[in-house]
C-alpha cells in the first residue's frame, strides 16, 4: 500500500517534475513520521509499541499527506505525519466508547487522518513550495484555512446523509444488523451454514 501511495499522490502532478518528486518525498517522511509518532503513543501509553500500530500509523500517514502531499515543504509533511499518528491513535479507541462497528478502525484512522490532512493543508500550503496553490493560515492567508474546513464540513456533511439514506434502506428492506447471538456464533455459520476458517 505504502509503495503503490507513491504512485497515487506523485501521479497527481501529471508529470514527471519537481512537483511529483516533492509530493514523492513527503508522502515517504509523512508516512514515517506517523509510523513513529503512532508507536511512541502505544509505548508511552501501553508501554508496549505494536507492528500493528506501526502499519496503522503508516496509514494514517499516507492518508494526512494526500492533501498537501504537493503543496507543503517536506518539514511541514514531517508535522503533518507526527499529528496524524497520534491523532489517529487516539481515535481508534472511540469505537469501543461509542459502540459503532469499524473492525479496520476506518473512521479512526482513515476519517480523523483525511480530516487533519485537509485541515493541515490550509495550514502549511505555502507558494514558496507550489506557485500553483496557495499559502495557508501559517504563510499569511487564512482564507485557505477556512475554505480547507469548509470543504471539510461540506465532505462530512454529504457523506452523513448519503450514507444515512442507504442505511436506512437496507435497514427497511433486509435489515442491517444481525443478532448479538448470530454476531458472537459467527456470521460465516449463521449465514452460509459452514465455518470458512477455524482459530
Amino acid at each position: 500500500m505504502w509503495f503503490g501511495w507513491f504512485g497515487f499522490n506523485a501521479g497527481s502532478a501529471l508529470a514527471a517534475d519537481g512537483t511529483a518528486a516533492l509530493a514523492f518525498f513527503n508522502t515517504q517522511v509523512a508516512t514515517g513520521a506517523a509510523a513513529l509518532s503512532w508507536i511512541i503513543a502505544e509505548w508511552i501509553l501501553q508501554e508496549k509499541p505494536t507492528t500493528l500500530g506501526a502499519a496503522s500509523g503508516a496509514v494514517a500517514g499516507l492518508v494526512a499527506i494526500t492533501p498537501a502531499a504537493g503543496f507543503v515543504s517536506p518539514v511541514s509533511a514531517v508535522i503533518i505525519g507526527l499529528v496524524a499518528g497520534v491523532l489517529c491513535y487516539l481515535a481508534v479507541p472511540a469505537k469501543s466508547r461509542l459502540g459503532y462497528d469499524d473492525a479496520l478502525d476506518v473512521a479512526g484512522i482513515h476519517g480523523i487522518g483525511g480530516i487533519w490532512g485537509a485541515l493541515a493543508t490550509g495550514l502549511f500550503a505555502s507558494i514558496a513550495v507550489n506557485p500553483g496553490g496557495a499559502n495557508g493560515l501559517f504563510f499569511g492567508n487564512p482564507h485557505q484555512f477556512v475554505i480547507q474546513a469548509t470543504g471539510v464540513g461540506a465532505t462530512m456533511a454529504y457523506s452523513f446523509i448519503g450514507s444515512l439514506i442507504i442505511l436506512k434502506i437496507i435497514d427497511v428492506t433486509v435489515g442491517l444488523r444481525v443478532t448479538t447471538e448470530e454476531e458472537v456464533q459467527g456470521l460465516d455459520l449463521t449465514q452460509h451454514s459452514e465455518i470458512g476458517y477455524s482459530l
